[in-house]
């Protein structure tokens, strides 16, 4: 009998595939907003930006951060590709509280520093959202 809740979902970033699953929903980080995925939904191409990818597997929450990249929706598979993806475990708290730091301190000469700065600022406020998250939750991804 078909599984009529579930689709599959698989992570991949350059290094390895982090996660391959069955799964009842997922919350993927558009670079326009968050989209939310579920078993029967329209096929979707889109690029991801740098965020919080959420999902849920046999009603357990897991999450990872993700540098963006791209997801694709087809057939109940759901693929995210991405060059960078981290459990909260493989995080360190202090390291990207530094790295916030260090961002903010950034000055903006132009628009190509002010991109790097705005860039590293959300990475280190996205990790630090998901260890907050992993912590309310208990271990996430």
């Amino acid at each position: 009998m078909p599984d009529r809740k579930r689709f599959t979902c698989t992570l991949v970033t350059p290094q390895a595939q982090v996660f391959h699953g069955l799964i009842e929903f997922a919350a993927l980080p558009a670079h326009d907003g968050e989209i939310g995925v579920m078993r029967d939904r329209s096929p979707l191409v889109c690029k991801l930006g740098v965020g919080i990818l959420r999902i849920r597997q046999a009603g357990i929450p897991l999450a990872w951060f993700i540098a963006g990249g791209f997801a694709q929706v087809v057939e109940n598979r759901l693929t995210v590709l991405t060059q960078e993806a981290l459990s909260p475990d493989a995080i360190d708290r202090t390291a990207v509280e530094q790295a916030l730091r260090d961002a903010r301190a950034m000055p903006m000469r132009d628009e190509q520093t002010a991109d790097v700065r705005a860039d590293r600022i959300a990475r280190a406020k996205a990790q630090l959202r998901l260890l907050r998250m992993a912590g309310s939750i208990g271990r996430a991804g």
